[in-house]
């Protein structure tokens, strides 16, 4: 099933939550590191728009997803609430934040996969 382009869709969806939230761990992890700089990942849509689906040579109609893609991690790309006198620039409450949205776009990729994975079955049941 992982031929379907929206299971392949959803999939690189938690590939890229998931290197966010490790992201997010390490800036947490080092929110007391002097000079340390909070860094964050591309957006999704960002990474969508480089990823394109392409006709492979075994089969005009076969289509294959763009996979084993590197996640831009930018520094600095986030606007710090405030910076402290060390240089560092995580903000906890920001980071907190962003690990609930990170949860919550978990449960809704994972949702809608189960929601389509059902439909699919449906079909093929008849």
């Amino acid at each position: 099933m992982s031929q379907l382009y929206l299971f392949g869709l959803s999939s690189n969806r938690a590939e890229w939550l998931s290197q966010r939230q490790a992201v997010v761990a390490e800036n947490v992890a080092n929110a007391n590191t002097p000079g340390y700089r909070a860094k964050d990942v591309s957006a999704f849509t960002e990474i969508l728009d480089t990823t394109s689906l392409q006709m492979t040579g075994s089969s005009p109609s076969h289509l294959v997803a763009s996979a084993g893609r590197e996640f831009g991690v930018d520094e600095g790309r986030q606007t710090p609430w405030d910076v402290t006198h060390s240089g560092n620039s995580v903000s906890l409450e920001q980071e907190m934040m962003k690990s609930g949205e990170i949860s919550r776009d978990f449960a809704l990729d994972t949702s809608i996969a189960k929601a389509f994975h059902r439909m699919y079955l449906s079909t093929l049941k008849g």
